[in-house]
């Protein structure tokens, strides 16, 4: 497929260059046909992913002071729209380990955890997962039971997690678990959770992969924790106080989440525009008739969209601004978007849209997840709803 001019305006040249690089490298380690296999044997794509750090592109969401590179929320935005344009689960992978996990320990670990693990997440050697959903604390992540019971330097974690992405190939979890005393009210939902790294091979940790419909490249995992010793310098922040970690941490994965739906939209509409083009119906290509045409009016217009929102949060936060409201705007335009503009993909493709052959079904099956994942569409909806003093 030919890649498409889309507006860089407002680019430096250094994000130019990022989005330019990551692209070629992309295309030269991960052709059409690997992604297709890899999507086929739900296969993690281990070569690309290490590529990207081979290439220095997992240090630049980490500090020059933590051994990163210290790029802009803005340059981070450019990388993740570039990976997802090139294959949405590659993107899922690195974000995985270098923001939903790497930015836990970034921000609010400890020196030792720090020196021990990021620049192994850097280089490429450990990858990591986050894991907060339980089978009863999905929306409403603050009623977790997952418990962690502090015996000397050590807690004692058991419970259960669910849809917890790349667990079956990270060597760790950052794990949101329960550390206040259980039936007193001061620690009672968000107020006593902590935030542990916890190694997968530890004893006592099982992690069950489950069969998903899209991203079958970095899939979901059940995890189950029976009796796991943890030394308690794996704390990540101060016990009890995790949840307040995980607040400040999602302005940047919201942001993350919105670049990547970007790049998938950009890729759903070229892919489309591609085949279009060529089909031919009625003595002519199927986008001179308007109503196919409209059609692509409406996914430019979402992809633009997209762009246009998830970009303005990234110069907010560059600029030290909280966007709270605009970081919930982002998530639910670019994901909604996502998902509209693969159904107007297969509908314009028509038959050929639902052959697995294509790409397309792919673009519709991994754009199904966005909705739902990284905090619902309905939850941001009610977060914008509440920051409107409603």
């Amino acid at each position: 497929m030919a890649r498409q001019d889309w507006n860089t305006f407002g680019f430096t040249e250094q994000q130019n260059m990022i989005r330019d690089s990551v692209l070629d490298l992309l295309e030269s380690k991960l052709p059409a046909e690997k992604i297709r296999e890899l999507d086929r044997a739900g296969e993690f794509p281990l070569d690309a992913y290490q590529a990207l750090a081979d290439a220095g592109w997992m240090s630049l969401p980490f500090s020059e002071a933590d051994g990163g590179s210290g790029g802009s929320h803005k340059d981070l935005a450019v990388l993740v729209e570039a990976m997802a344009y090139h294959y949405a689960s590659v993107a899922t992978a690195y974000l995985t380990t270098a923001i939903y996990a790497g930015q836990h320990i970034a921000l609010h670990g400890s020196e030792h955890l720090k020196s021990s693990y990021l620049p192994g997440i850097m280089d490429g050697s450990i990858r990591m997962a986050i894991a907060l959903t339980e089978p009863g604390a999905g929306s409403d992540a603050a009623a977790i039971t997952t418990k962690a019971e502090r015996r000397g330097d050590r807690f004692v974690v058991n419970g259960q997690k669910l849809y917890i992405t790349c667990a079956h190939v990270s060597q760790y979890l950052v794990t949101a678990v329960r550390t206040g005393p259980a039936g007193d009210p001061a620690y009672a939902g968000h107020k006593g959770i902590s935030m542990l790294l916890i190694p997968t091979d530890a004893p006592g940790v099982t992690v069950r992969m489950l069969d998903t419909l899209g991203r079958r490249s970095t899939r979901a995992n059940e995890v189950f924790f029976d009796n796991v010793e943890v030394p308690a310098e794996n704390l990540i922040g101060p016990e009890n106080k995790g949840w307040r970690g995980l607040m400040k941490c999602l302005n940047m994965e919201r942001l993350c989440l919105a670049a990547a739906g970007a790049g998938n939209t950009q890729h759903v509409v070229d892919y489309a525009k591609d085949y279009a083009t060529q089909r031919v119906q009625f003595g002519q290509p199927i986008t001179r008739f308007q109503a196919v045409a409209h059609k692509f009016a409406d996914m430019r217009i979402k992809a633009e969209t997209t762009r246009l929102l998830t970009f303005r949060v990234a110069e907010m936060l560059d600029a030290g601004v909280e966007p709270r409201i605009e970081t919930a705007m982002a998530k639910v335009v670019s994901t909604d978007n996502d998902f509209d503009c693969a159904n107007l993909g297969m509908q314009i493709m028509g038959g050929a849209g639902y052959m697995m052959e294509h790409d397309m079904q792919r673009f519709f099956r991994d754009s199904r997840i966005g909705p739902v994942g990284g905090g619902a569409n309905e939850i941001q909806r009610n977060i914008i709803a509440q920051l409107m003093g409603l």
